[in-house]
């Protein structure tokens, strides 16, 4: 679909909603020059609702600016992923970051496999013009060590410096997979400092440090200068904001007092209609972050 067909085809479904929803590549482009922060969505979350090419026209029409990807991009060539680019970009998108990146930098005996599939990654970034990998530790092994994941961090270090890649870690629950070794974001801020490098950031999912910790506004406060990406999503359940027991009105008037300047990116499963409930999260942080 071109961007003359999916103009015509917003126009045919949003009559009467506004220019946002019928243009979105200008729509996207006014809502985040007038937002505190830059919002995407982390594709997997809207796989049940159709193939790849249906839920990136819902991030568009819902007013992001991003996507994030898992997967999803290991199926396509090179040209393929020049194309997806292109196209993202008629609809007023980016892909900010990628995952999916094979290894585990907690195994000592592994490393050298995850730098290999790293480079892999990162050429495809290239083409996507992606310049953020989010990497978790992967399965808790004998070896594994707070010693281990620096010293692998700071190898993989050396690469993305080289890439002018980031490079984000993700802690993961231990609820969400009791094999997890980094678990929570208190570990990541350790391991990042101890690393020393401006290539090696924290992923803080408020979803995954809710489950395992809790204390999330202090985090965020005594480390800000090492988070480099935002996921969102509501406890339990990860449904949209508002939903469970998370004050993540709290949260976003925090980030924007801390100038949080990286992508804000839910990743939850909507419970309604998908652009009403994407929509409603992204308006709700930015009336928050006002307040």
């Amino acid at each position: 679909m071109n961007r003359r067909q999916f103009a015509q085809n917003a126009v045919a479904m949003a009559a009467g909603l506004g220019a946002m929803e019928i243009l979105p590549s200008l729509a996207v482009a006014q809502t985040a020059a007038a937002s505190p922060f830059r919002f995407s969505v982390m594709l997997w979350t809207l796989n049940k609702l159709g193939p790849f090419e249906q839920t990136i026209e819902l991030v568009s029409k819902a007013g992001y600016s991003g996507i994030e990807l898992v997967g999803e991009w290991r199926k396509w060539s090179d040209d393929e992923a020049l194309k997806t680019a292109a196209h993202l970009k008629t609809l007023g998108l980016r892909v900010d970051s990628m995952a999916g990146v094979k290894g585990s930098f907690a195994d000592p005996d592994t490393i050298d496999a995850l730098l290999a599939d790293l480079n892999l990654s990162f050429a495809m970034a290239r083409k996507l013009g992606c310049t953020q990998i989010i990497l978790t530790t992967g399965k808790r092994v004998a070896k594994s060590s707070f010693e281990v994941c620096v010293d692998n961090l700071k190898k993989i270090a050396v690469i993305a410096e080289k890439a002018d890649i980031e490079i984000v870690i993700e802690p993961i629950d231990l609820l969400e997979n009791a094999t997890s070794f980094l678990t929570s974001v208190t570990e990541a801020f350790q391991m990042c400092r101890a690393v020393q490098s401006p290539k090696i950031k924290v992923l803080y999912d408020v979803y995954h440090e809710q489950r395992q910790a809790g204390n999330i506004l202090e985090k965020f406060e005594k480390n800000i200068d090492l988070v480099s990406l935002v996921h969102i999503a509501d406890v339990p359940g990860r449904h949209e904001p508002g939903t469970g027991e998370l004050n993540y009105n709290a949260v976003y008037k925090l980030l924007a007092k801390l100038n949080y300047k990286g992508y804000i990116c839910m990743e939850f499963y909507p419970t309604g209609d998908a652009v009403t409930q994407l929509r409603a999260a992204r308006e709700e942080a930015i009336r928050a972050a006002r307040a």
